[in-house]
């Protein structure tokens, strides 16, 4: 019988929270190892792997399977198996029906690793809260660090090139994964809004607004509207979850910060001013990278239309691309800056997770996918009571990855990165818990 998980009350101190470091330390790893470069670049899809991130995900997979079997015990609740087992069915079944079963191999991996496995073995791994708060704010340091970098690109002009400067903040991920450092500072910055709005000491709600502040701002330089809208929406969804009085004030406070920052002291204003407009622009007067994404939006319904039970097979977007994609389709993003020579990076994936699931999965592998991510969003709602601090990152957390799907999918060094989010929020929605 699983272990039911205790919700203490108070904060950490150091030695306990050396301690608590020491045994979470494969899950730390798996985030500190994200500073390695890596050579898998950003394809979308199921394509990026092989960093040294990737292969400390494995390691925990193993530490923990260890650690399972030495304990004897049943892992996992009937409830959790069947909410992280549920996308198996969806990913199996597209790989045996692919034209092509064995280039659909290294897809079925990187699917079970990102959304499965990895998720199981950080869930299994937290034992209570305080875990839980370790993991959370080393994904906040990680946030900082990659969010300093950041900021130093942009004004040393060291970062990558956006409208031919190279001002574009990107942290230690590269010109090849512009959205890298974006996905990571949001992150943390949702995590630091749910701790601010949350019922902990407040010195903790404390550190968490300061820390919201400075990821702001790396956040806005990273010019990435998809993380933008994301991180916006998740926000107002903590707000509301934690009060509308509340919610009000801290609006007021954010709207006075965005004053200050963008306009105030010129954070990047006039070409910040001109990216947000661009995103009312997408039916009227679309970029050539929004062109883009419409076309190989409806080049992923067209290859749905041909296997909608069961998909075109997993890896099959970029050998499809082209006979279902318009001419509107161009050849490839441009990438330079950031320490990286020009180079133009093919478009391998629809770049919405939702449609190259559909896609490649097709309608099961998307129930399958899609109702495993809304138990766990609803298993986070229904647990607020427990815990207003661990309830609103976890769903704050899953709400942003949600909402980021619609314009992003799998690929990049910061992929594994998403597997170990997925697992917190896993272990406050599924786990058994209950207050000291």
């Amino acid at each position: 019988m699983a272990t039911a998980v205790t919700v203490p009350a108070s904060g950490l101190d150091v030695r306990d929270l050396a301690r608590r470091a020491g045994a979470l330390s494969p899950v730390l790893a798996v985030i500190a190892l994200l500073l390695v470069p890596g050579g898998g670049g950003a394809q979308g899809g199921t394509g990026g792997t092989g960093t040294v991130a990737d292969a400390a995900s494995g390691l925990l997979v193993v530490i923990c399977l260890v650690r399972v079997l030495r304990g004897g015990a049943r892992p996992l609740t009937r409830a959790a198996a069947v909410v992280l087992g549920l996308p198996v069915l969806g990913i199996c079944l597209a790989a045996i029906t692919s034209n092509d079963p064995a280039a659909s191999l290294p897809g079925v991996a990187r699917y079970v690793q990102v959304f499965v496995l990895v998720p199981a073995a950080v869930l299994l791994t937290i034992r209570d809260r305080r875990d839980f708060a370790v993991i959370a704010w080393g994904l906040v340091a990680f946030a900082l660090l990659q969010g300093a970098v950041g900021v130093a690109q942009y004004l040393t002009g060291t970062g990558a090139s956006y409208q031919g400067e190279d001002i574009r903040a990107v942290g230690t991920f590269g010109a090849t994964d512009v959205m890298g450092m974006a996905t990571v500072v949001a992150y943390g910055l949702v995590v630091v809004t749910g701790i601010a709005l949350g019922s902990g000491p407040g010195r903790a709600r404390t550190v968490a607004t300061v820390c919201a502040a400075l990821l702001f701002v790396p956040l806005v330089l990273s010019f990435s509207r998809g993380a933008w809208i994301a991180t916006v929406l998740t926000c107002v969804i903590q707000l509301l979850l934690a009060g509308v009085r509340r919610a009000a004030r801290v609006a007021l406070a954010a709207a006075a910060l965005g004053v200050v920052l963008v306009g105030g002291l010129g954070v990047g204003s006039t070409m910040v001013k001109e990216r947000v407009g661009s995103i009312t622009q997408v039916a009227a007067a679309p970029d050539q990278s929004v062109t883009d994404r419409y076309t190989m939006w409806a080049a992923a319904g067209r290859m749905w239309r041909t296997e909608p039970v069961t998909g075109i097979g997993l890896k099959g977007f970029p050998q499809y691309r082209d006979s279902n994609a318009s001419l509107a389709l161009s050849s490839g993003s441009d990438t330079a800056g950031a320490g990286a020579a020009f180079a133009r990076q093919p478009l391998l994936s629809p770049h919405n997770m939702y449609l190259l699931v559909l896609s490649e999965q097709g309608l099961v592998g998307l129930l399958a996918l899609a109702g495993s991510w809304l138990a766990l969003l609803v298993g986070a709602l229904r647990r607020q009571r427990l815990g207003a601090d661990c309830a609103l990152v976890a769903t704050g957390l899953l709400a942003w990855q949600l909402i980021d799907f619609f314009y992003a999918d799998i690929g990049g060094p910061s992929t594994v990165l998403m597997s170990v989010v997925f697992g917190l929020a896993a272990w406050w929605s599924l786990a058994e818990v209950r207050r000291a």
